[in-house]
């Protein structure tokens, strides 16, 4: 498998900055922020399957666009795996007529643009040997993530999430595990923020990554676009042995 980082930023501002979404092989997303926004008409034809940890704009935005570029392009619809929460919030606030069109009614109903998959943590979906498995996420909207298995090795990532015991009893059992991708969005000077709003900050990274027992490499995710080298360098003080390091855009993982 193949993972391309298109966004990885916690919001905008300036051409690295663009807001969560990876490009897994030619045909799936995993998630849809502003970063989509860089990839070619060809390129987002082939997008077969879009896979979303949670419903906030940062991680789901792109979908109405893509399909507004390339769905009359296709020849079957855009298939988009969410928790059923997730799929009624995009359903009701996302694709409802009054901020976008209902893509499951477009071009008709019984051959539409988009179509929905609802998905629950310990499900895996294969597609063509690749195996995407739903892990535990703790936010303010329910939410997951996800291990992206090739059969060789294993990538997961955490999604948006606080503290999550839960995770890293699923994490600690992939003995093929090479690459996590975990958030921080927050420097510790507002770990109440991070608190209040169910993400992490570098002290509780490094109490959450003192639960983790694989040895694999370790990639922070979507902080703050003013606060990268203060909260990059209190995750090097603070978190040990395991370094991580800053993802970046346009990074891509072989696996």
């Amino acid at each position: 498998m193949r993972l391309r980082v298109l966004g990885c930023s916690g919001s905008i501002g300036g051409r690295q900055n663009r807001t969560t979404s990876f490009l897994v092989d030619h045909d799936v997303l995993i998630d849809a922020g502003t970063g989509v926004g860089d990839l070619s008409l060809a390129e987002l034809t082939l997008i077969d399957h879009i896979f979303v940890t949670h419903s906030h704009l940062d991680h789901v935005n792109s979908i109405a666009f893509i399909l507004d570029s390339v769905g009359a392009l296709r020849s079957r619809p855009v298939t988009v795996y969410a928790a059923a929460a997730t799929i009624q919030t995009l359903k009701k606030n996302l694709f409802n007529w009054d901020i976008w069109p209902d893509f499951t009614q477009i071009p008709t109903p019984d051959q539409p643009w988009l179509r929905y998959e609802e998905i629950e943590v310990g499900k895996t979906i294969e597609l063509g040997g690749r195996k995407i498995t739903v892990i535990p996420a703790v936010h303010t909207v329910p939410a997951v993530g996800y291990q992206l298995d090739s059969g060789k090795a294993s990538l997961v990532f955490t999604g948006d999430t606080g503290p999550n015991d839960a995770l890293w009893e699923v994490i600690n059992r992939i003995e093929n595990l090479k690459y996590l991708i975990i958030e921080t969005a927050f420097s510790d000077k507002d770990r109440w923020l991070a608190e209040l709003s169910k993400h992490l900050c570098p002290s509780m990274l490094a109490e959450e990554l003192a639960k983790f027992e694989r040895p694999a490499e370790v990639f922070i995710t979507h902080l703050k676009p003013a606060e990268i080298e203060l909260t990059m360098q209190e995750i090097e003080e603070l978190t040990g042995n395991y370094r991580p390091v800053l993802l970046q855009n346009n990074q891509v993982f072989e696996f």
